[in-house]
């Protein structure tokens, strides 16, 4: 028998691939990475900035900072899309069917990305860290998605 490799489990080496994903967020206030993976082939990556061609926040400010919006309330008031919502995004453009898929974030899902992922037909969510939206995740439960925690804080 040769060495033993220690390996990532599956899970590790996916969530590591989002927390890179995360680093090209433009947003100031949090950066979050998204993966969608079926088989274990990665399907879509997102994540949060302004929509393409538009100045990102990190060029102009942030606009609910300058509003003193706390975090988890008011999304609409954001020139930015979040990383779930820009992953979903990037699969319709390319025709990629994230139904029965994993969603890997950096972040556990504001409510609207919650809806999001409940009907692109999701079947699993594993995250890092916490987000301040309660009634996201009993949505999420409602659909018999529960959010998995891995890895974070």
């Amino acid at each position: 028998m040769g060495p033993t490799i220690a390996r990532p489990s599956w899970d590790e080496y996916f969530m590591e691939i989002t927390k890179l994903v995360s680093s090209r967020s433009t947003c100031l206030r949090r950066q979050v990475g998204a993966l969608f993976v079926k088989e274990r082939n990665i399907l879509a990556t997102g994540y949060n900035g302004a929509p393409s061609g538009i100045p990102h926040c990190c060029e102009v400010g942030c606009l609910r900072d300058q509003l003193g919006i706390p975090s988890g309330e008011r999304h609409e008031i954001c020139r930015g899309l979040h990383a779930e919502q820009n992953g979903i995004i990037q699969a319709a453009k390319h025709g990629i069917n994230l139904s029965g898929s994993t969603a890997y974030i950096t972040d556990s899902p504001c409510i609207i990305c919650a809806k999001m992922l409940i009907n692109v037909g999701i079947r699993r969510i594993v995250c890092g860290r916490g987000y301040p939206d309660q009634l996201s995740l009993e949505i999420l439960g409602e659909a018999g998605l529960e959010v998995e925690y891995f890895g974070e804080d």
